[in-house]
């Protein structure tokens, strides 16, 4: 990747802000994409994103804002894609530029809930990019942790391990140390079923388990990334890794997790879409937890948390019954 390649985000929420936050500390210029011409307006005139992680505040000289995203594409050689996974396709669905002389990045830590495929495999067959042009951005790490620049670390998964070196030096500050890896499968599955076990953990707490048995459902959720993962994909790889491992249980454990605040409201009393409306934000793990069901028909992985879940968010059964049944399940 030339030093001199331009970067395009795409993405408005804290994720994508934080990452704003990062590069256009460390490049001279950045693009940046939003669907809504007003915010666009708002950070020129205030200098920080009234909607999410609005204690970041922005040099907007630095940054080209968009609100078309063909424009935005055709003006970047790099696209760090960080639109929700359950509306990317709808937000692709205008894209008449090429994206075969792009490199693309993802730092989608979803699943695309229409089709069951990572993020990699959409834009492989939706628009027949080179997976060797394809980056994955994964954790351990929270937007807002970022944005108070408290030590935080990124893995940088790509085939491609010299461009998976290229993006890590970009993501390189002070606050930010980064990892490479080959790994762009192990990296989106595990980033996928982290959030349905953030979501089953806060499910947990709300019912009021304590801690020891939160311990218990978590390297039990491990064990279920592990068996999936292998039966999908089977590499060598080290899921002790902090891309993982140390992903997970930052998901599972983090005041910031709204998988995990997803979860501990569904635990409470909340319905799946009063949970939605007040969060006001999304929860990835909602969509995973039917599309890991479905892809797992192929594989018949033993995954007793994530039947659970997806039991209690689609199938409205008691999360009271159902966490009471998976308790006799663990080890």
């Amino acid at each position: 990747m030339a030093t001199n390649q331009k970067i395009g985000v795409l993405g408005g929420g804290s994720w994508a802000t934080a990452l704003m936050k990062i590069l256009h500390e460390n490049l001279d210029q950045v693009n940046w994409y939003l669907r809504d011409h007003s915010n666009i307006e708002y950070l020129k005139e205030y200098h920080h994103n009234k909607n999410y992680i609005s204690s970041i505040s922005f040099d907007t000289r630095k940054i080209q804002f968009y609100n078309d995203i063909n424009a935005i594409v055709r003006e970047s050689d790099v696209l760090i894609f960080v639109i929700p996974a359950a509306f990317l396709k709808e937000a692709l669905r205008g894209l008449q530029e090429d994206l075969n002389d792009k490199i693309i990045v993802s730092a989608i830590k979803g699943i695309i809930p229409e089709d069951n495929t990572i993020v990699a495999e959409h834009f492989s067959n939706t628009f027949g990019l080179d997976l060797q042009r394809f980056v994955v951005i994964s954790g351990p790490c929270h937007a807002e942790e970022v944005a108070l620049e408290r030590l935080s670390y990124l893995t940088v998964a790509s085939q491609d391990q010299q461009l998976a070196r290229d993006v890590a030096r970009i993501l390189r500050t002070h606050y930010m140390q980064t990892n490479v890896s080959e790994d762009i499968y192990g990296t989106e599955y595990a980033a996928i079923l982290k959030n349905i076990f953030a979501i089953a953990a806060g499910i947990c707490h709300g019912l009021g388990y304590g801690d020891n048995f939160l311990a218990v459902l978590i390297s039990n959720g491990m064990q279920e990334i592990k068996r999936f993962v292998e039966a999908v994909h089977p590499i060598s790889r080290d899921l002790h890794q902090s891309v993982y491992l140390g992903d997970l249980l930052v998901t599972a454990y983090s005041q910031f997790s709204r998988n995990r605040t997803f979860g501990n409201m569904i635990g409470k009393g909340y319905s799946v879409r009063s949970a939605q409306l007040e969060m006001n934000m999304i929860a990835e793990g909602y969509y995973a937890s039917r599309s890991i069901m479905e892809i797992n028909k192929a594989y018949q992985a033993d995954m007793p948390i994530c039947e659970t879940i997806y039991h209690i968010l689609y199938e409205n059964i008691s999360p009271a019954v159902e966490v009471k049944l998976l308790s006799n399940r663990l080890k």
